[in-house]
């Protein structure tokens, strides 16, 4: 299972199971041109389409003038600013957090690095199968979150409950829309399972699914356990794309 930069429709095929890529644009900042990509040898004409669109992304483009690791830093900072979970003194972990992108967001809002006087200093905690480039504020640890014994793990490494979970989770892609569809709502039920056990009383758990028919049980599975649900399309989320968040807060405990 791996994820596209945070979005749920790059090219087809496979790679780091849960893990995000950083995928370079051409480099010529904010210039309004229009990359075209010619179809290499070799190359599938879907992963040609991906590459142009990437390439002429202004989230992609900011992303890189901004120093962040991807375009998803932009959807949990839009997440965020609108229900305000990454506050400071958070406990926060992050379900495959490769490159790194939703770290850079977290870490300065939650306060982990104690540079806001007076304020409570948070914790951020990243989990991924593969190794993540260090940043300083934040803790990154190879776990798979599916383990039998993860949960203790994590709340071991956290020194107590979490405040927010939260994923930005995608598996490979197939190629078929509704396959896809049911693959992320099992992974991103898998998460929630995960939340529950880790979650403190009034937490938050944030999550990536595509829209598909599926994810009405995940709706009512969410609604057991927090007293807040919501389904969310942030403004850098491709307007082309199933991708949405949910958003479920105040959890029951």
């Amino acid at each position: 299972m791996s994820q596209n930069d945070g979005n749920s429709d790059g090219p087809q095929g496979g790679g780091n199971k849960y893990s995000k890529r950083t995928r370079k644009s051409s480099g010529r900042g904010q210039r309004d041109l229009t990359v075209k990509v010619k179809t290499a040898r070799g190359r599938r004409s879907s992963s040609t389409r991906w590459l142009q669109r990437q390439l002429n992304d202004p989230y992609v483009q900011r992303a890189q003038a901004e120093g962040f690791r991807g375009r998803a830093a932009y959807k949990i900072m839009e997440l965020d600013d609108k229900y305000r979970f990454l506050v400071n003194g958070a406990r926060v972990v992050d379900l495959g957090c490769a490159p790194g992108g939703w770290a850079q967001v977290a870490v300065p809002r939650i306060n982990a690095l104690g540079e806001k006087s007076g304020k409570r200093v948070g914790t951020y905690l990243g989990v991924d199968l593969q190794e993540v480039e260090p940043l300083a504020g934040a803790r990154f640890e190879q776990l798979d979150f599916m383990d039998e014994d993860a949960d203790q793990v994590v709340r071991d490494w956290l020194g107590g409950k979490a405040d927010v979970v939260m994923s930005d989770m995608a598996a490979s892609s197939s190629g078929h829309k509704q396959t896809d569809h049911l693959r992320i709502i099992s992974l991103c039920e898998a998460a929630a399972y995960f939340a529950f056990d880790v979650l403190d009383e009034g937490g938050t758990f944030v999550a990536k699914v595509l829209a598909g028919g599926a994810e009405g049980e995940l709706q009512k599975l969410l609604k057991t356990k927090f007293n807040k649900v919501m389904n969310v399309k942030p403004p850098s989320s491709r307007s082309d794309s199933s991708e949405k968040f949910v958003v479920a807060m105040d959890y029951k405990g």
